[in-house]
């Protein structure tokens, strides 16, 4: 990490240098496109660990992932709140992939297909076995919305390990962004599963993404 990069207000005294090195030298590697589903009986072999990025549409889950992987186009990103509409895997050097999820909450389809993209989200984060960790992007700008309860709800009782992660956090000033942190971090006590931090990123500025990459190479260890 250089001088100068935006570090994160949650996670940046809980690691290492070498961690954050770790976590570069993951996310350096060669990350492509290996796989889309849009059923369960699509989905890949189950021979790597998995993170998954959940959020509501137009939360920015495709801009982080392009952020923390360095690329401006792997994961697609729009304007137009819920254009991702499967789930798509990317390869990460073989160790690990990463699982861009169909936003809830928002999309310009018909009602039955919304509710197929949703029940396909929640059944894949309750039934994948490799699946070591879900992260749940919360936009800065207006923290948890009931829709983002109810997934919180939903790992909880799937005993999947997730994390909150703040987006956008430029877009929000710096005493309402610890705001909307500490209200978060508030909430998450009735959650079991949650991980009791919130990370902060910006994809723009760069706030936080080689802690968060220090924090997911640390999946591929084990």
């Amino acid at each position: 990490m250089t001088d100068t990069e935006p570090k994160s207000p949650s996670l940046t005294g809980n690691l290492s240098d070498a961690e954050v090195e770790a976590g570069r030298l993951l996310f350096a590697q060669a990350c492509d496109f290996v796989w889309g589903a849009d059923a369960l009986s699509q989905l890949p072999e189950a021979t790597l660990p998995e993170v998954a990025f959940a959020g509501r549409s137009n939360v920015g889950k495709s801009s982080l992932i392009n952020a923390l992987t360095g690329r401006r186009t792997l994961a697609r990103t729009s304007n137009t709140p819920g254009r991702t509409q499967q789930l798509n895997f990317f390869d990460l050097g073989g160790r690990l992939r990463l699982v861009d999820m169909p936003g809830y909450g928002y999309a310009k389809e018909a009602k039955d297909k919304v509710e197929a993209w949703n029940t396909l989200v929640r059944r894949f984060l309750k039934g994948r076995v490799v699946l070591r960790r879900a992260l749940v992007l919360i936009d800065s700008r207006h923290g948890l919305k009931p829709n983002d309860q109810e997934i919180l709800t939903m790992l909880d009782q799937a005993a999947v390990p997730y994390q909150i992660v703040l987006t956008k956090a430029d877009k929000v000033k710096p005493q309402a962004l610890e705001n909307i942190r500490i209200q978060t971090l508030a909430a998450l006590k009735k959650h079991p599963a949650a991980f009791p931090e919130v990370h902060v990123t910006s994809s723009d500025k760069g706030l936080g993404i080689a802690e968060l990459r220090a924090s997911l190479a640390k999946l591929t260890e084990y």
